[in-house]
């Protein structure tokens, strides 16, 4: 199949293309910069550059590669300012609204059968019940007010993408990252995230009992090549197997890497220090099952658990 990849730099995009690529497909990957074509030609697919924000050159790239499904991998994510969350995401933002109608438009132009989108698991979730959420249970109706924007985002991609029929539309709501290219890269230039904890500056909040769920980012990737091919129309997590609360996971990372255990701070100090969203997302948020994605795509994680990658 002819397949098109927005965000075919980025690190899911790097190791999803080459995968396509192994598959057999035939591989357009859309880039920003004319700087980036040639690492676009080094992962095996032929370079469309255009701004996801401008729907003529959107239109016009996706329209010379005629593909028959389209995939939505932008982001626009330096470093994460916890306080002030929807100002770090607003540019992905942008993205997850503005350049998906610009995709899902050119992609209705030329009669592409597919489009594959990625969301996001975990903290979106509704703060009630148990610890570990299905497609099927509720968003958060009543978010902290520093990711309001940020969950209406993400809340227009899905409805748009799984409302695109005739399109087949699927919304992949991934985990955080960890494993080459992420905040969670263990080996050498180590993630930020790796290096703020063994340097102790990623502390237990609270009670530590938020649940959060991680996918290694080539499992990732494979789930994404599996729903270029195939799967119904919907919302899947694509999650690892084994999501933990914060109290449980960052001292067990803290040990795996050789830092020192984290330190625990109170809620007070921590809503003081990093914002009232940060302490939510260490103390109430909740995990995401990935039985459909196991069911309907035949998926099975690689990396059962960050731990275990550690």
């Amino acid at each position: 199949m002819k397949v098109f990849v927005a965000g075919a730099t980025g690190a899911l995009g790097k190791q999803l293309v080459p995968r396509l690529v192994a598959a057999g497909h035939e591989v357009v990957g859309m880039t920003r910069s004319e700087q980036r074509a040639g690492l676009v030609r080094e992962l095996g697919a032929e370079p469309a550059i255009a701004d996801a924000l401008d729907p003529e050159a959107v239109g016009a790239a996706v329209s010379a590669a005629q593909p028959e499904v389209i995939v939505h991998q932008l982001t626009a994510l330096t470093e994460i300012d916890l306080r002030h969350f929807d100002r770090s995401f607003a540019q992905t933002n942008r993205l997850r609204t503005e350049g998906t109608d610009n995709l899902l438009s050119a992609a209705r132009a030329v009669g592409a059968r597919r489009f594959v989108a990625q969301s996001f698991a975990g903290w979106p979730a509704a703060r009630i019940g148990g610890p570990v959420k299905t497609e099927d249970d509720p968003l958060d109706s009543d978010p902290p007010a520093a990711v309001r924007a940020t969950l209406e985002a993400i809340m227009y991609l899905e409805r748009a993408v799984v409302g695109a029929a005739p399109i087949k539309g699927l919304a992949l709501r991934y985990g955080g990252f960890y494993g080459p290219g992420t905040s969670l890269q263990l080996d050498p230039p180590r993630g930020e995230h790796i290096e703020a904890i063994r340097s102790r500056k990623f502390p237990i909040v609270g009670d530590g009992a938020g649940v959060w769920s991680f996918v290694h980012i080539e499992d990732a990737a494979e789930a994404t090549a599996i729903a270029v091919e195939r799967g119904a129309p919907g919302v899947y997590n694509v999650v690892d197997d084994h999501p933990a609360a914060v109290r449980d996971w960052l001292p067990e990372l803290a040990r795996a890497i050789g830092a020192k255990r984290p330190r625990r701070v109170p809620r007070w100090l921590g809503r003081l220090m990093a914002g009232e969203a940060a302490t939510v997302m260490m103390t109430e948020i909740r995990g995401a099952s990935n039985a459909k994605a196991r069911r309907e795509f035949g998926w099975v994680p690689r990396h059962p658990s960050l731990l275990g990658a550690a």
